[in-house]
């Protein structure tokens, strides 16, 4: 039985325990499948589309139609008028750029679309008598479909069978208490059970359902509520209104002031503007964001928020479900102690209360496969398992005839505090053992007392299946100053003892959940010291997620039950195993469909590689931006001509930032992210960039007072372009480090290409670049070098002035 099948209901119905129901009810055999036909053709089907990413025309939207895009579009076609076309080599650029963005996000797409289909919620629905799973699109209008615990209500409809049906509509009324349907009572989609059983008609299908506009927006592929876009938006935004004075200043100058012919004067400020605009940084962004989604989707890791790679890789405290994550789905029975009566007798009301549930979590279901009904007993009414209550219930009528309540559920529940048998207990939960105990209750199953003064039968010992790759996973968790907080229904001891075992830290100082403070607050500095977490109710893993939200945490919390879905959902990070309940599914950002805990680190290594190297790279395209508009400043202030054409730029853009930060982007990268992305890129990008541009500043002024004649603005442009190549391309060399044999040989590889450029006569002409003489070219390097000196002293003073 999966592990969605826990049946983790969140809080007792609101007027306490719900009333036990009789099991056995009158089946609906559901609709034809000629009454299905005909609903079809009338189109009164669930045709909602399940979006798990943007539509390719979306994408493509996306990645043409930027405001970027726009104003080099503009100033492309200005270009394409006064010509040449060599320097409009730029808008060739943004296209194969754009191509290449929408290639790789509509790669994206192919993996995210295949995965949500393994991910989907089938619903099981009944028709012709049998019941079967079938795509979320086929349900039809009218259609019957089955509840259990862990099931999402997918359509508006009305409850037709109820057996203690508890479903949790918090998600869409904000109300904190699940509502025991009876039925005739709606149901709403977008809620999911979280205990007992039951089926409903489907009232509403399509975009006519409650939750259906909700749930198709919650489940599409968005690039918002990023750390990373917000702050690369927010450092455009500027650059956009720093454009327009500069393109004002440039053109006016060289018209009114220098006195340049209209074409000449528009191609300097052409490309006294293209430079400040760092055109490919979001396009990148996109890019590294859509193949980490595809890596990750090769390791069946489904990403159903793009942020959610950063998000995770930002997170400093990992909330972990002990079942599930920690322990495998199955339980195996280790033993039955029988406290009253005899062995065969327990044996005998364990398989009852087993059949007696037709959908068992982890632990019936291991009492299910030790003791099978033998069919001698009856059950007439029953009790669902609920997490609030940590027991489940049935009334048996025996071989005798005689009716008896009969419990299931954690010793230190039904027993009261100071009762001997739960020293026992005590001592089987300290070697990492779960217990559920066996009691006779005289109460009736709808009464709220009814675990009042129950008499224990037998304890039953179960063992819980480690998973073998969590102690490495929560290695690596330690080792990358990741905090790991096991948080369980589960007796503390029981859990600390398993926690212990797979070696986590603080594992031998478990906490009592019941204890913990109310006030978040002081939950707070509790959860901050210790690590393992027992018999927490769903709205106190609610609570633990705000309390460490309030330290400053990024918390990301996994689970696979509806116990885990509210904390799931107020998590900075959710994470659900693709086999955990649909409700569980929906609301989390990732869903492990291997149901593998040891795919997290992947996840989490996977956003560290993003961010690391998008702020490598944004401090290459933002280094271009400063020294472009520092030049466009000192060319208008001292009243001569801009001294680079756009090919210049282009050529230097693509060799010192284009060609190396689409390779810097994809490698590996282990670095802990860090907050504050528009600090820590602009503190080193101010310097940089001022350097560069006084560098290759002060180089044209000395070139200026050293040519003359007629070719001299040719001659003066090809200098001040080598200083402003090497230094740009020392900035390109500190940012690559740590040097590895790839990024050496791609740093000699632009050089190699700018030699190549400065040496080819062909290439000469074709970009306006021809060193004049010997003493001016080995004056620009030699100040180049005193630049690439500067460069060094100031990234090292940044990173002690200013560290991260």
């Amino acid at each position: 039985m999966r592990e969605r099948a826990r049946a983790d209901a969140e809080h007792p119905g609101p007027g306490g325990e719900p009333a036990g129901r009789p099991v056995r009810q009158p089946v609906n055999p559901g609709l034809t499948a000629a009454e299905v036909a005909e609903r079809v053709a009338r189109g009164e089907v669930n045709d909602v589309p399940v979006r798990s990413s943007r539509s390719a025309v979306e994408i493509v939207r996306a990645n043409v139609f930027t405001r970027f895009n726009a104003i080099i579009g503009v100033l492309f076609v200005i270009i394409l008028i006064v010509g040449p076309l060599q320097d409009g080599l730029f808008g060739f650029v943004i296209v194969a750029n754009t191509g290449i963005g929408i290639v790789q996000e509509l790669r994206a797409k192919k993996t995210l679309d295949n995965l949500a289909l393994i991910s989907e919620a089938r619903p099981t629905v009944r028709r012709d008598g049998a019941a079967g799973q079938i795509p979320t699109a086929e349900v039809v209008l009218g259609d019957i479909l089955e509840l259990g615990p862990g099931d999402k209500v997918i359509v508006d409809g009305e409850a037709l069978e109820s057996d203690g049906l508890e479903i949790d509509e918090s998600l869409l009324t904000g109300e904190a208490d699940p509502v025991l349907k009876k039925p005739g009572e709606p149901v709403m989609s977008g809620s999911f059970v979280v205990a007992g059983v039951g089926a409903f008609t489907a009232t509403k299908v399509g975009r006519q359902a409650y939750a259906a506009q909700l749930a198709e927006e919650a489940s599409r592929f968005t690039l918002v509520h990023s750390e990373l876009r917000t702050g690369i938006s927010q450092i455009l935004k500027y650059v956009t209104w720093m454009m327009i004075p500069t393109a004002i200043g440039l053109i006016l100058s060289h018209l009114l002031t220098l006195g340049l012919p209209g074409d000449a004067a528009i191609r300097r400020m052409v490309a006294g503007i293209v430079p400040m605009i760092p055109e490919g940084l979001v396009l990148l962004t996109s890019v590294a964001f859509a193949i980490g989604v595809i890596r990750l989707g090769r390791k069946k890791c489904l990403v159903q928020e793009l942020p959610a790679i950063e998000g995770l890789a930002r997170v400093d405290v990992v909330c972990l479900d002990k079942t599930g994550t920690l322990t495998e789905g199955g339980m195996d029975v280790k033993a039955l102690r029988v406290l009253d009566g005899d062995e065969a007798y327990a044996a005998q009301v364990l398989g009852a209360l087993g059949a007696s549930d037709p959908r068992p979590n982890a632990s019936l279901q291991a009492v299910i496969d030790a003791y099978p009904a033998d069919g001698t007993w009856r059950c007439t009414r029953s009790l669902p398992f609920s997490s609030a209550r940590k027991y489940s219930g049935a009334t048996l009528s025996g071989p005798d005839g005689e009716s008896t309540g009969w419990l299931l559920g954690a010793p230190d529940v039904l027993l009261p505090p100071g009762d001997q048998r739960l020293t026992d207990v005590d001592d089987l939960n300290a070697q990492g053992l779960r217990v559920l105990l066996l009691a006779r209750s005289a109460r009736e199953l709808d009464d709220p007392e009814v675990a009042q003064g129950v008499r224990p039968v037998a304890l039953v010992v179960l063992e819980q299946r480690l998973r073998p790759d969590a102690p490495d996973t929560l290695r690596y968790f330690a080792e990358q100053g990741v905090q790991a907080k096991v948080i369980s229904g589960d007796n503390a001891v029981s859990v600390g003892a398993v926690a212990a075992h797979l070696g986590l830290p603080g594992a031998e100082s478990p906490v009592d959940a019941r204890e913990l403070p109310s006030d978040k607050a002081e939950m707070a500095s509790v959860l901050d010291q210790a690590a393992v977490f027992g018999r927490v109710t769903p709205q106190q893993k609610r609570d633990m997620v705000a309390g460490l939200q309030l330290r400053s945490h990024t918390v990301a919390m996994t689970g696979d039950g509806v116990n885990d879905v509210l904390a799931l959902k107020d998590a900075d990070i959710g994470v659900a195993m693709g086999s955990g309940s649909e409700a569980t599914r929906a609301v989390a950002q990732i869903v492990l469909l291997n149901n593998s805990f040891a795919t997290l680190p992947s996840v989490v290594a996977e956003g560290r590689r993003v961010i690391g190297n998008i702020t490598r790279v944004a401090t290459l395209f933002l280094t271009k931006t400063v020294y472009s508009v520092l030049l466009a400043i000192l060319v208008a202030c001292w009243q001569i001509p801009y001294p680079y054409l756009p090919r210049h730029l282009t050529l230097l853009s693509t060799l010192t930032i284009g060609i190396p930060a689409f390779f810097l982007a994809l490698a590996p990268n282990k670095e802990r992210a860090r907050p504050h992305f528009v600090r820590r890129v602009m503190r080193y990008a101010i310097p940089s960039g001022l350097i560069t541009g006084l560098a290759a500043f002060a180089t044209y002024l000395l070139a200026r007072s050293y040519y003359t004649g007629p070719g001299s603005l040719s001659a003066e442009t090809s200098t001040a372009t080598l200083t402003l190549f090497l230094a740009a391309l020392w900035v390109l060399a500190i940012i690559a480090r740590p040097y590895t044999w790839w990024r050496i040989a791609l740093v000699l590889a632009m050089g190699l290409a700018f030699v190549l450029v400065l040496v080819t006569p062909g290439l000469q002409h074709f970009f306006a670049l021809r060193l004049v003489g010997t003493t001016m070219p080995w004056a620009a390097v030699a100040i180049a070098v005193v630049a690439a000196g500067l460069l060094e002293i100031a990234w090292r003073w940044v990173g002690r002035r200013f560290p991260a």
